[in-house]
């Protein structure tokens, strides 16, 4: 059986259908979910390309499960493929994560696919610094969200340069999701640098929400 077919059969084997209303409420999605908790989802995606040395195969796995879902966590699967080795931090993912990215259009698509960027920030430096710069200014808002995002996780290794770069252009945003991940990418740089953030803070106009969230555990 097709790779694709296996995830897919595994996905519906595991369907929980008491949880699916919720979750498409919840995410305000047009498609349906099966109910497979996030943990199984990503034990299926992984188990079917286990031993997989072409991570051009990966990205055909994931591009082809991504385009055709019909239920969200066969999306969420295609992502979860691109962090598995060989295609992880493989620079080969990104045109597939802008494309997620630009169709998903939503805010679990950016907050998966954020571990995928700073991944590539960590194995290729110049490479995903040149990436972040770049979608921080880019028009379209998702993209946006991604580079503030891209450093979650990164703790002493965050560039705050970087950081701040991805920042300034974004602050006079007023859109929820941007201000949101603003706040959110300050609270979790703050667990390395507290002295930094809370300097940031008080220099910068920043929103109501992205300074609470920002000085959440300060």
């Amino acid at each position: 059986m097709h790779r694709v077919d296996v995830i897919r059969s595994r996905l519906r084997a595991a369907a929980d259908p008491s949880r699916a209303a919720g979750q498409q409420a919840y995410m305000k999605s047009d498609l349906p979910f099966l109910g497979v908790r996030v943990p199984e989802t990503r034990r299926i995606a992984r188990a079917a390309v286990a031993g997989e040395t072409d991570p051009l195969r990966i990205l055909d796995d994931a591009r082809e499960l991504w385009d055709a879902a019909s239920h969200r966590e066969e999306r969420y699967a295609a992502m979860m493929l691109l962090a598995v080795p060989p295609a992880r931090a493989d620079l080969r993912i990104v045109p597939l994560v802008e494309h997620m990215v630009r169709t998903g259009r939503w805010w679990d698509v950016t907050d998966e696919l954020s571990g995928r960027v700073r991944e590539l920030l960590d194995e290729h430096p110049r490479d995903g610094d040149a990436l972040v710069r770049g979608w921080c200014v880019s028009e379209e808002l998702w993209l946006r969200r991604l580079a503030i995002l891209s450093q979650l996780g990164r703790r002493e290794r965050t560039d705050l340069r970087l950081l701040t770069d991805a920042l300034e252009p974004n602050l006079r945003d007023g859109e929820f999701f941007i201000r949101k991940a603003i706040g959110w990418a300050l609270r979790d740089a703050a667990r390395a640098y507290p002295e930094w953030v809370s300097a940031y803070v008080a220099a910068h106009a920043l929103s109501p929400l992205s300074r609470r969230e920002a000085l959440k555990h300060l």
